[in-house]
């Protein structure tokens, strides 16, 4: 039996105890999402194996665009009272839409109330408590769910007689200026605000805001204008202007294409590129845990998970909450979830999935597709769960645009970080009386 015929069946079986419940008529649900090309290929496949695998529901996904093009519609359609009963939200965009009173019915009591199985713990460290609630209610069920982690040529550490760094005093005294002599650019890395900021403060196990990160009720204040994130900037400045580290632009692609090419020596990016550098690249890669500062801490922490997350919009029946519940039960079964996995590059996120990939044999074939379930199952600290911040994706414009104009020599790293810091807490400010807190 092939492995793909092997999932369908698997597949089917999950929803053998779906299957046993009773209906009197096909209740029929949407789900908007932001999933385009082939990713969305893959959202619409599970559909149609959910909607084959039983008789009493349909679901039918809609892609509506981009990220911010789907939240907006979700939440203008919310406000009309013809909100799908599905919506995909990503990260930053998570607080708006759960801040919006009435507007989600949490995952972790929809699935209990409809009779469908949920333990927190089931979910891998790094992902369970990114969209729950100060008590821990799991309110968005992770969807694409990733991490950073870096990829590097195996041909070019060799060349450069190096090991990929484990910390960032190794890579500046000891690696870059290797690989810089071998003839390569030995670093570049995707999205600023999630790999040096966000998931810098996790791997540290450092404060990001006040109120736990913001996942308190009430006006959280940033802590960014910081001497480690600080520190940490200036030292990716003086890589820059020493042709250790390159900056290509905001793009994401801007930075991996030259890491692709063969250009540079090692890329930071999400560990759901996997499929795509594995596609691309023409020399061999591996990939490793995103180094850390010696200096900060000796017991680097987890990092935590981007991407989005599927959250169940209140205003419905409750056969069409039930109808949601199952979906819900389905996409997390291990074999669903492995399916993702393998098709996708995002992390599984039950450890029952990770068990069944392993199972397998899929990281004997391709051990750089573990590398961030590794990362996310790292012993975590009191700042490693993520943050709930609103406005959040006008907080990443503020820092994208002053961390250019660091890297451009137009302003030192204090007052750009001071900047960042007082326009970021007047955004939350905002946000704050928006939600009439």
């Amino acid at each position: 039996m092939s492995i793909r015929n092997y999932i369908v069946g698997a597949m089917a079986t999950a929803m053998s105890v779906t299957t046993a419940l009773p209906a009197l008529a096909q209740t029929e649900i949407t789900w908007w999402h932001a999933m385009g090309g082939q990713l969305g290929e893959t959202v619409n496949e599970i559909a149609e194996k959910f909607n084959a695998s039983q008789s009493d529901y349909k679901i039918t996904p809609v892609f509506k665009g981009t990220y911010e093009e789907t939240m907006t519609a979700g939440i203008a359609a919310f406000r009309g009272g013809e909100q799908p009963n599905v919506i995909q939200v990503f990260d930053a965009g998570a607080a708006t839409l759960i801040g919006a009173k009435g507007a989600v019915i949490p995952a972790q009591t929809l699935m209990k109330d409809n009779g469908v199985p949920f333990d927190i713990n089931d979910y891998i460290s790094g992902v369970r408590y990114f969209y729950a609630d100060t008590d821990g209610t799991m309110i968005g069920m992770p969807f694409n769910s990733s991490t950073p982690i870096m990829y590097y040529n195996e041909d070019a550490l060799k060349k450069a007689g190096v090991t990929p760094p484990k910390t960032w005093e190794e890579f500046q005294s000891v690696t870059a200026p290797k690989l810089k002599a071998a003839g390569y650019v030995p670093l570049s890395q995707s999205h600023l605000p999630w790999i040096f900021t966000e998931n810098f403060y996790s791997r540290h196990n450092l404060e990001f805001a006040t109120m736990d990160n913001g996942y308190e009720s009430g006006t959280p204040v940033m802590l960014l204008n910081q001497d480690p994130i600080k520190g940490h900037f200036a030292a990716v400045k003086e890589w820059l202007d020493n042709d250790l580290f390159a900056w290509y632009g905001t793009g994401w692609t801007d930075n991996q294409k030259p890491f692709n090419e063969g250009q540079v020596a090692m890329w930071l990016g999400s560990s759901g590129s996997f499929g795509g550098v594995k596609s691309a690249a023409k020399f061999p890669f591996n990939a490793t845990y995103l180094p850390y500062w010696e200096s900060l801490t000796k017991d680097p922490t987890q990092t935590f998970i981007g991407g989005a997350a599927l959250f169940a919009m209140a205003g419905h029946s409750e056969d069409e909450n039930k109808a949601v519940a199952e979906f819900f039960r389905f996409l997390t079964s291990p074999e669903v979830q492995y399916f993702w996995h393998k098709e996708t590059g995002y992390v599984p996120i039950t450890t029952a999935a990770y068990d069944l990939a392993k199972k397998d044999g899929y990281y004997k074939e391709t051990p750089q597709a573990e590398v961030g379930i590794k990362q996310l199952s790292l012993p975590g600290g009191d700042w490693t769960k993520g943050y709930r911040l609103g406005f959040y994706v006008q907080i990443r414009d503020v820092m994208n645009r002053e961390y250019g104009k660091i890297f451009a020599g137009e302003k030192t790293v204090d007052e750009a970080f001071e900047t960042i810091e007082i326009e970021s807490n007047k955004l939350l400010e905002r946000f704050a009386r928006s939600m009439g807190n």
